[in-house]
């Protein structure tokens, strides 16, 4: 398994009850479940991001979402998150929502997060929370491995 693949293992265990007329048999399997987490990017992490992040979290509860931006000098005056490696080692999948978070990203750590990284082309005209926007990303956003 990739060390750098993000995952949280749950231990379920199902019963299975097995009845006789002598005794009864529990027996308890265990089941592992990998939750994995995505990771939403635009500049500032005020709108898009954030709303895909937020709007994500609310439908899927079992899941874990994060956001972020690429525009470090916003995101400290805006008080959001900037993106850091550690968010980008931990995500299955990273969702920017144009081409210029794509490169921000190469720019900065290298293309060794290319595979990870899937561009939305949503532009920077939606407000947080906004209808719209949230139609766009349920048609463009899939969790499928």
């Amino acid at each position: 398994m990739d060390a750098k693949l993000f995952f949280k293992l749950i231990i379920c265990y199902k019963a299975y009850y097995y009845k006789s007329v002598l005794y009864k048999l529990v027996v308890l399997k265990p089941y592992l479940i990998i939750a994995y987490q995505y990771l939403f990017v635009c500049s500032a992490n005020k709108d898009r991001s954030k709303t895909a992040e937020d709007f994500f979290s609310s439908q899927y509860p079992q899941m874990f979402f994060e956001s972020a931006g690429t525009n470090d000098v916003t995101c400290q005056k805006l008080g959001t998150n900037h993106i850091t490696i550690d968010m980008l080692e931990k995500a299955y999948r990273v969702y920017v929502m144009e081409t210029k978070h794509q490169t921000a990203i190469q720019k900065k750590f290298g293309n060794q997060f290319f595979n990870k990284i899937i561009v939305l082309q949503i532009p920077d005209l939606y407000k947080y929370g906004s209808i719209e926007l949230i139609n766009i990303l349920k048609k463009r956003v899939c969790f499928d491995s």
